[in-house]
C-alpha cells in the first residue's frame, strides 16, 4: 500500500520536533509533522527556556544585595518587567523560528494546523485535507489542569504567567509541586508579594522529605510565605484584584492568582478511544516499552504518555522510537535514573532514589550534611546547603542523590554519571575533593548520620 507519509508526528514540542527531524535523514523517508500552536512547545515556548530565564531575573536582586554586603557601593534600583518581556518574547521567537528551519532542513513537511487520527494510518488537519501515514507519532505533551472550583476562570497557569502586562504586587500560587515552586520564587524575587497555598504538608510531595524541608525552609528565608494543609475554596472578582477563600473559610485578597495545580496529558479530541487505543484515568496514552500504543501503526512520547515528564526524556524516547521503527533497532527506553533538578530558590537537583522509598527497598545507610556555604556565611547570610547520599548496605551502591544549593542542577549532571554507572560509595570516596566547593561534601562524608 502507498501512503502519503512514511512518518506523521502530531505535535511539534522537542519530542516530536526531534523525531520527526532523525527520521527525516533517511534518505527516501518522508515525514510530516502539524503543530497547532507554535514550535517547539511547552519546553521552548511556555515552559523550562522562558521559565528559566525568568529564574536568572529573579536571582539578580538578591545578588545585589549580597554585593553590596561583600563592600560594592550599588543600588539594586527597580524591574523593568516589560524591557525583559520585550526580550524575552524575541528569544522565543528566535528559537521557534530555529526549530521550524531545523525541520525544514531536514525535509519534513510541516503543516500550521490541529491534527486528530480519523483512521490506524489516517490523520486529518483543522482545515479538513486527510493524509496517510504508514506510521503516526502522537507528541501532542501536557496541558495545565485548574480545580473544578467557582471563580477558577479568573485564576492563570504556567501558560499565561510569561505574558503579564505588569507584574502583580501580591500574587497566591496555589499548588506544591515544582511549577508552584518555582515561580514563587521567581516572583519573590523579582520583587513581588509572593503567597504559596499547598494542600498538603510540605510542598514538592513525591521527593526526598528532609531535601523538601530544607527547600521550604530556604524559599520561606527568601520572603516567600507558604501555608500548607489548606486548600483554595473560591475565587470572586473584586474592584482592586481578586478575593480567594480557603477551605478553612478564611478569606484574603490578592492582585493576581495563578494555579500550578497538575498538568494533564493533551490526548482529548484526538479520535484514539474511536480506534481502540487506551487512555488511562488521567488522560495518558498507554504504551509498551517501545512507546507503541495498542494500535500497531501508532506511537507515542513524552508527556502525552504521563511515564517520565521531562523534556530530555522526551527528545530520549523520540531518538528510541526512530531507532525501533525506522533503523530496525528495537530500543526500550530507559526511564531509571534520570537526574532532575528543581528550579526553586533554593535550587534542588536530585537522581535515584529518596530516603523513604530507598529504606523501604532495601536496608541503607544515609550519608548527609548541611551547612551554610562560604560565600553567603562571610556575610551573615541564613542559607542552608544540603549534600546527601543514600548507599545500599548489601552492595555499597549509592541509590540517590540530593543536592540543595546554588548551581544544584549543574552539579546533578555530573553526580548523575556516577549514579547512572552504578558507583558505590567507596567510589566517590577515592575522589579526591576540589576545595574550597561545595561540592567536595559529596566525596569527604565519611560516616553515614543514620542507617535505615
Amino acid at each position: 500500500m502507498s501512503f502519503d507519509f512514511d512518518l506523521f508526528v502530531i505535535g511539534g514540542g522537542s519530542g516530536g520536533v526531534r523525531a520527526a527531524r532523525v527520521a527525516a535523514m533517511d534518505d527516501g523517508t518522508k515525514v510530516g509533522l502539524a503543530e497547532e500552536s507554535r514550535y517547539g512547545g511547552t519546553c521552548v515556548i511556555r515552559g523550562c527556556v522562558p521559565k528559566k530565564l525568568m529564574v536568572f531575573a529573579s536571582t539578580y536582586s538578591p545578588a545585589m544585595d549580597q554585593a553590596m554586603a561583600y563592600g560594592w557601593d550599588i543600588k539594586a534600583g527597580e524591574f523593568d518587567w516589560l524591557a525583559f518581556r520585550s526580550k524575552l518574547e524575541k528569544e522565543l521567537d528566535r528559537l521557534e523560528g530555529v526549530y521550524r528551519n531545523l525541520l525544514k532542513k531536514s525535509g519534513v513537511k510541516t503543516f500550521d494546523f490541529r491534527a486528530t487520527v480519523s483512521g490506524p494510518n489516517t490523520v486529518r488537519l483543522a482545515d479538513g485535507r486527510e493524509f496517510t501515514a504508514k506510521t503516526i507519532l502522537l507528541a501532542t505533551g501536557g496541558w495545565p489542569s485548574v480545580p473544578n472550583i467557582p471563580g477558577a476562570e479568573y485564576a492563570i497557569t504556567s501558560n499565561e504567567i510569561f505574558h503579564l502586562d505588569a507584574l502583580p504586587e501580591r500574587i497566591l500560587i496555589v499548588g506544591g509541586g515544582y511549577i508552584a515552586c518555582e515561580f514563587a520564587g521567581i516572583l519573590n524575587g523579582l520583587g513581588v508579594d509572593a503567597h504559596l497555598w499547598y494542600r498538603g504538608k510540605q510542598v514538592l510531595r513525591g521527593f526526598d522529605a528532609e531535601a523538601c524541608d530544607v527547600v521550604a525552609q530556604g524559599m520561606q528565608e527568601r520572603g516567600v510565605k507558604i501555608l500548607t494543609e489548606i486548600n483554595l475554596e473560591r475565587i470572586e472578582k473584586i474592584s482592586d484584584g481578586f478575593q480567594v477563600t480557603d477551605t478553612q473559610g478564611r478569606q484574603e485578597s490578592f492582585d493576581l492568582v495563578m494555579c500550578a495545580t497538575g498538568r494533564t496529558p493533551n490526548s482529548g479530541g484526538l479520535g484514539l478511544e474511536d480506534l481502540g487505543i487506551n487512555i488511562d484515568g488521567l488522560g495518558a496514552v498507554e504504551v509498551d516499552d517501545y512507546s507503541q500504543t495498542a494500535l500497531p501503526s501508532i506511537y507515542a512520547i513524552g508527556d502525552v504518555t504521563n511515564r517520565v515528564n521531562l523534556t530530555p526524556v522526551a527528545i530520549r524516547e523520540g531518538m528510541a522510537f526512530v531507532e525501533t521503527v525506522f533503523k530496525g533497532n528495537p530500543t526500550p527506553v530507559d526511564h531509571s535514573l534520570i537526574p532532575s533538578a528543581v528550579f526553586t530558590q533554593p535550587e534542588y537537583g536530585t537522581i535515584g532514589l529518596s530516603e523513604e522509598d530507598a529504606r523501604d527497598q532495601e536496608p541503607i545507610e544515609v550519608y548527609a550534611t548541611t551547612f551554610r556555604p562560604m560565600n553567603t556565611s562571610f556575610i551573615g547570610d541564613p542559607q542552608i546547603v544540603l549534600m546527601k547520599l543514600l548507599v545500599s548496605q548489601a552492595t555499597r551502591r549509592v541509590l540517590g542523590c540530593h543536592i540543595i544549593a546554588d548551581g544544584a542542577g549543574e552539579m546533578i549532571q555530573m553526580a548523575g554519571i556516577a549514579v547512572k554507572m552504578g558507583a558505590t560509595k567507596e567510589d566517590f570516596d577515592r575522589v579526591c575533593a576540589v576545595h574550597p566547593t561545595m561540592s567536595e561534601e559529596l566525596v569527604t562524608m565519611k560516616s553515614p548520620v543514620r542507617k535505615a
